[in-house]
């Protein structure tokens, strides 16, 4: 029986083997293993990839959430973090780092419902929120599965209010939106190299990009414990910086970034011309003006029969995710007055209940790709 992985990180590793190893081989000859000269190097790569004038390498995805809220808390209110009383509107269909940045930054996040066709979040009612009157003072939009969110609405509504915006590019590193690249858009964007990720390492990194220098001064500094000097700092600081071998490892990985995003989008529209009109499978949307670099191919499974699909495909040796079980104002660490609904949030509710993600590891076969089609139509057209 054929076995169909999620991801298969070794094969990817032979694919790229020799640059890879060369760069560890590097870091092994000169051993510098904080704040290496790669991690400078990554940087200013990832800042001429995405065309914004500042990267700074951080320890995980989550932290360069947090560090970026943080560093927007000091300088927009001359205080080490928000005040509970501070809003900051995101989605609640997205991983549980979104809205525990927000929480770790002091702030309160406000969750809005999603686009049910697309699975980001709805533009309109973050308008409709706005309207309320409450005091909000930023928006984090997430790109999720590689997709972007409606970022002309989103920009043009934090800049009607005054609103800062934090993108989260956890699983959309190269994808755009009307030509810039997501992650250059906001004040700040936050990118995750987490190995499942489409640009990933050997372990946990992160990156924070932005454009204001002021920013940028104020991240690096909070990476290393919160000051220039780490003997005499000025901001409540963490251990954040990116590890000097994880920097190596994706500077030689994002190489091949658009490449791998490029088979990413071919497997997708595989999927597409094969699933198109399978009774019971609903395909996510697309829209104009999005580079969906597909760091996840989701369908929704109608019908109350998502984790029978999933493992009808388990016992044919195909591999799903559900990303993501429970969205986040269902999880106990957002209740008790700690976040904020508007409106029912039951698109989110829905998904929650229906979406499964299918293999898509950018060197699979086609045959491998067909054989996920064949299964699926045959469950649900047997």
């Amino acid at each position: 029986m054929k076995q169909i992985p999620m991801l298969d990180l070794r094969l990817e590793y032979e694919y790229m083997q020799k640059d890879i190893d060369a760069a560890i081989q590097t870091c092994l000859d000169h051993q510098r293993w904080i704040l290496g000269p790669e991690v400078k190097v990554l940087e200013e790569k990832v800042a001429s990839y995405l065309g914004v004038k500042h990267c700074i390498g951080a320890c995980s995805g989550t932290e360069s959430l947090v560090l970026a809220l943080r560093a927007l808390a000091i300088k927009t209110k001359g205080q080490e973090f928000f005040d509970k009383e501070d809003e900051i509107i995101t989605t609640s269909f997205t991983f549980t780092a979104t809205g525990d940045a927000i929480l770790r930054a002091g702030a309160t996040p406000v969750f809005v419902d999603i686009d049910p066709s697309t699975c980001n979040i709805d533009a309109g009612l973050v308008e409709e929120y706005l309207g309320t009157g409450a005091k909000v003072v930023g928006i984090m939009p997430v790109h999720l599965y590689g997709q972007s969110c409606d970022m002309d609405r989103i920009m043009a509504l934090a800049k009607k209010h005054n609103l800062f915006v934090v993108e989260d590019v956890a699983q959309a590193f190269g994808g755009g939106w009307n030509s810039k690249k997501l992650g250059a858009i906001g004040d700040a964007g936050s990118f995750s190299f987490f190995p499942s990720k489409n640009l990933g390492g050997f372990g946990d990194g992160g990156m924070v990009a932005v454009n204001d220098e002021a920013l940028a001064e104020l991240i690096r500094m909070l990476i290393k414990h919160g000051g220039r000097d780490k003997y005499n700092v000025d901001h409540v600081g963490y251990n954040a910086r990116l590890d000097t071998l994880q920097a190596a490892i994706v500077g030689a990985k994002f190489t091949y970034i658009d490449e791998f995003n490029g088979k990413r989008k071919a497997i997708a529209a595989q999927y597409n011309e094969g699933l198109r009109g399978v009774k019971g499978i609903s395909l996510t949307g697309t829209i104009s003006g999005a580079d969906h670099v597909i760091h996840q191919y989701t369908v929704r499974v109608l019908d109350g029969k998502r984790d029978e699909l999933q493992k009808a495909l388990k016992d044919k040796g195909v591999s799903t995710m559900v990303y993501y079980p429970y969205p986040l104002h269902k999880m106990k660490v957002f209740r008790s007055g700690r976040s904020r609904m508007h409106g029912s949030l039951r698109h989110a509710e829905e998904a929650a209940g229906n979406v499964l993600s299918l293999p898509v590891e950018p060197l699979q076969k086609r045959e491998d790709t067909e054989y996920v089609i064949e299964c699926i139509k045959g469950y649900c057209d047997p």
